[in-house]
């Protein structure tokens, strides 16, 4: 009686697989356990929804099963049957290696630019970006994910190629930029048509290895901080129409209150001055006076009422100040002092 109850434990009669048991959470891929048993003729197969299962007989996939309940025999197991020559009355059990695999959305798995990728901009030219997001995905093929991907192994788990996903995704960066066509300062406002540029450049890539890019969303997009100065100034231009005038205005007002701060706690006239000139305060200002002062000057052949020769030539030692810190060239700076001593001459 003992020798009959250790052969029974010998062929498996039931295969299921619950996913979170035994095989842990996030796991793509799992090969039952046979543990040199043999699979019972007419044992039950159950595949859950979200599940695939398939069936390997020395080294070859002989079946794929779909969700539903199997009996598996000669019926049910037509290519394993012509593999191994099985006549249809034969049921001795089989030995055969079952795998299953999870086809539910892995989802909120993370993608970001270690490093910014260098992209081709029409405003810019070339700019360096950097990008965040996430994307889900599944395995829509068991063959072809079990042939590249999982193979022999026990287990495959999500863990296991992340690494790789996130870089099939970053790889596609710059193309799903170019093939959207929008410019990086529009990109904010179409971040869902970059997400589906980027999903169709990488779907193809995922799709070789058996898995489906289901979805892909860019939370964020951010360009390096010299850059992202640059792209201030430009939205504070637009802010104020183009109007360099009123720009420079604008500038002022920001450096004022750096330069009441200066002039709260600083030591003397000329420090305060000084530390006002090395925060950009001074300089703005300069530049607005001598702007104001010129357009005055300008559609009248002599000084303007309240115009004094001494403020004129203030201001023109404010523009050698400002030529000597390079915001002028000297070619600018010549034609300015000329046109101001010809106004007062």
């Amino acid at each position: 009686m003992a020798m009959m109850d250790f052969i029974s434990k010998q062929f498996i009669d039931i295969i299921e697989w619950t996913e979170g048991d035994e095989s842990g959470a996030g796991t793509l891929a799992w090969r039952f356990p046979m543990a040199g048993n043999e699979i019972q003729h007419g044992a039950s197969l159950t595949v859950r929804e979200s599940q695939l299962a398939i069936f390997v007989n020395e080294g070859r996939i002989a079946d794929v099963f779909e969700p539903g309940r199997y009996r598996l025999s000669t019926q049910t197991l037509p290519v394993l049957t012509y593999l191994r020559h099985w006549d249809k009355l034969f049921a001795s059990p089989f030995k055969s290696d079952v795998y299953f695999f999870s086809t539910r959305q892995q989802l909120d798995r993370r993608w970001g630019t270690t490093q910014p990728v260098t992209i081709r901009d029409t405003d810019f030219g070339a700019v360096r970006l950097r990008a965040f997001g996430n994307y889900s995905f599944r395995v829509a093929d068991a063959r072809r994910f079990h042939t590249e991907v999982s193979g022999t192994r026990q287990q495959v788990t999500v863990e296991d190629l992340d690494g790789q996903l996130r870089g099939l995704l970053l790889q596609h960066v710059s193309d799903a930029v170019a093939a959207s066509g929008v410019p990086f300062l529009d990109l904010a406002a179409n971040q869902v048509e970059f997400a589906a540029q980027l999903r169709t450049a990488a779907a193809a890539e995922f799709a070789r290895l058996g898995l489906a890019l289901e979805s892909v969303t860019v939370q964020n997009l951010s360009l390096p901080e010299e850059l992202q100065k640059v792209l201030d100034q430009r939205i504070g231009m637009g802010m104020v129409g183009g109007d360099m005038g009123k720009f420079m205005q604008y500038q002022t007002a920001q450096a004022i209150p750096e330069f009441a701060k200066g002039a709260a706690g600083g030591g003397g006239g000329g420090g305060v001055v000084g530390d006002a000139l090395g925060l950009g305060a001074g300089v703005a200002l300069g530049q607005v006076m001598a702007q104001q002062l010129a357009q005055g000057l300008q559609g009248s052949g002599a000084a303007p009422a309240g115009v004094k020769p001494d403020e004129v030539m203030a201001t023109i030692e404010k523009l050698a100040e400002l030529k000597a810190r390079g915001v002028l060239t000297e070619d600018e700076f010549a034609a300015k002092k000329a046109e101001l001593l010809k106004k007062i001459a």
